[in-house]
Order: structure tokens, then C-alpha cells, then sequence
């Protein structure tokens, strides 16, 4: 059911008028979208690290051999930890001045608070990175290093998005949801077991848990996943911010199984025996990596695209309609 302009103040998401007359900040939209592709280059550089069994390449931290400014000779797994170092200092410096320019140029109180969690995240991982480090990478800390870099790459990705020229000035078409289980609540679902598969899969890789776990759970992954992008194409086609992100996962899926199945080839069954990572072991897994980045960024903006696109429709009895129920 689509719900016209003018009725937008009987949907369940009350529209704040001064958010529809905020200008658009090209500056701010633009950084905030440099910023989240520098994290998933810093994404891409921490697989790297990983999958090339560099992780102790330098061995002390916050220091490189000592050194809080000199930049050591970049050779065999040094070049991969010492690199995956300054990008992060780069990300933790953007991430400073996105939160300050968001604190200050942003009218939207919620926003501002976003941008100091970004900033709070981006901290927390840096921490988690010096302690892997020191503990000599106990696979739990090494797992919530991974898991607090994606949360992060998904935050940066959102604020993005809230910034963009479409989310702050366009008048969003919006269709209430009267399917169950609710897409919503599907796109929650999407992103919860796309979580416990980062999981199972850092673990994984940091030698804490078996292949097993990481691929069983890919089997829920797909199907939930399916699921919940076919049930936006057909049901919401009509609205393109819907529609473009649940493509875009489908999409993702698709080459992420792809890339699963030659990760675990190539690691699991080929080179299990491998003195060390060899070239089709490092792509494949770093690939895959980065697709999953991709693909729980985009699980996070489809939940929330349909929750300012698809609210939940309730029932309400009014007086005057004989106890009949109405969409509200």
C-alpha cells in the first residue's frame, strides 16, 4: 500500500520537518564517503596481514621496533603489518575529523552521536589491534579485532548514507508491511547471522575453531539471505532504494559462496599441508574477506532503507469505524 505525501503524518515514523529542510553538506557527505573507502582498504590490508601469516612481523606495540615514527625496511611480512599500521593511523585520523566536522556542521543530534561512536570504534580497534600484538594473537582477541573492524566499516557506511543527497533532501516513498514475517524484521535476521558467520570465521583463520562451524553456517547465510533479498524485489520492486540494495546483496551472495567454496580449496583442501601461504590461498581468502565486508554493509543498509521505506503496519481500532481494524 502506498502511502501518498500528504498522509506521511499518519505513518508510524513521525517525519521531522526541520530533517526535510536541512541543505544537503557536499562536503561532509563526500569525506564521509572517503573515509568508509579507506576502511575497506584497511579491511582489505588487515586479510592481508592475516592471510599471509604476518601478524608478529612487528613485534611491539604501539612502537615499530621501537620507533614511534621511523618506517622500518618494508620486506616479507613486515611490509603487510607495518602497512596495515599507518593505514590504520590514516582511518583513525579521518575518523577524528568526521566526528568533529559531524559534531559541528550537523543539525541532526542523533547524527552527531554517530559520528562519536565511529570515533569510539575506531579506538576500540585500535586497541584490540595492540593487545593481539602483545598477547602474541590469542584468537579471541584477534576474532573481536575483526568483528569491531566490520562494525566500524558498517558505521562509516552509514553515515555516509545519512549524509547523502537522496536520504536529507529527497521526500521518501514509503509502503506499509503487511507480510510475515516482516522484512524488517528479515533484514535484522540477515544481519545477525551474517555476524556469527564473521565470527566463525575469524575464528577460524586466528586458529580458534575448525572449518566446520564457518561453513554450516554459510548453509543459514544463504538461505536466510535469499530470503530476505527476493522478498524485497517482489513484494517492494516499486521502491528503488529497497530494490537496489536487496540487488546488490543477492549479488554479493552470489560471489561470496563463490569465494568461500575457493577459499576453502585452496586452504582447506589443497593447501592444508602448505609450508606457508601460497599466492591462490592469499587471494582467495582476502577476496573473500572483503566480499563479506561488503556483503554485511549492505545487509545494514537494506534494514535501513526498510525501516524508513517499509514501516511495520499495526492495527488499530477507532472509534467511529464500528471496531473494524485500520492500517496506521
Amino acid at each position: 500500500m502506498s502511502l501518498p505525501v500528504g498522509d506521511l503524518q499518519r505513518s508510524p515514523r513521525q517525519v521531522d520537518l526541520r530533517s526535510l529542510a536541512m541543505p544537503y553538506n557536499r562536503g561532509l557527505h563526500r569525506f564521509a564517503v572517503f573515509t568508509a573507502s579507506v576502511t575497506f582498504l584497511l579491511l582489505v590490508a588487515g586479510a592481508l596481514v592475516t592471510s599471509n601469516d604476518a601478524g608478529l612481523s612487528v613485534p611491539d606495540w604501539p612502537t615499530t621496533f621501537g620507533s614511534i615514527y621511523k618506517i622500518p625496511h618494508m620486506v616479507g611480512g613486515v611490509k603487510f603489518e607495518h602497512g596495515h599500521r599507518m593505514l590504520a593511523e590514516l582511518v583513525g585520523l579521518l575518523t577524528i575529523i568526521l566526528a568533529l566536522w559531524t559534531w559541528r556542521a550537523e543539525p541532526r543530534r542523533w547524527m552527531r552521536y554517530l559520528g562519536l561512536g565511529a570515533l569510539a570504534a575506531v579506538v576500540i580497534q585500535g586497541v584490540l589491534g595492540g593487545i593481539t600484538v602483545l598477547f602474541y594473537l590469542p584468537p579471541a582477541i584477534s576474532t573481536a579485532h575483526a568483528a569491531v573492524a566490520q562494525t566500524f566499516f558498517c558505521i562509516a557506511v552509514s553515515i555516509a548514507l545519512f549524509t547523502g543527497h537522496r536520504w536529507v533532501e529527497e521526500q521518501p516513498r514509503v509502503e506499509f508491511d503487511f507480510t510475515r514475517p516482516r522484512l524488517v524484521t528479515l533484514t535484522l535476521l540477515s544481519i545477525v547471522v551474517l555476524y556469527v558467520q564473521l565470527i566463525l570465521g575469524a575464528m577460524f583463520r586466528h586458529h580458534g575453531l575448525g572449518w566446520w562451524p564457518h561453513v554450516a553456517n554459510s548453509v543459514i547465510v544463504a538461505l536466510v539471505l535469499t530470503w530476505t533479498g527476493v522478498r524485497a524485489i517482489s513484494v517492494y520492486s516499486n521502491i528503488r532504494a529497497v530494490k537496489k540494495a536487496a540487488v546488490i546483496l543477492l549479488g554479493l551472495l552470489v560471489c561470496q559462496l563463490c569465494l568461500g567454496f575457493m577459499a576453502f580449496a585452496t586452504r582447506v583442501a589443497w593447501g592444508h599441508d602448505a609450508a606457508q601461504p601460497e599466492l591462490p590461498m592469499v587471494i582467495s581468502t582476502v577476496a573473500h574477506v572483503a566480499v563479506g565486508a561488503l556483503l554485511l554493509a549492505t545487509a545494514v543498509v537494506l534494514a535501513i532503507q526498510v525501516w524508513r521505506h517499509v514501516p511495520v503496519a499495526f492495527e488499530e481500532r477507532v472509534a467511529g469505524t464500528q471496531g473494524k481494524p485500520v492500517a496506521a
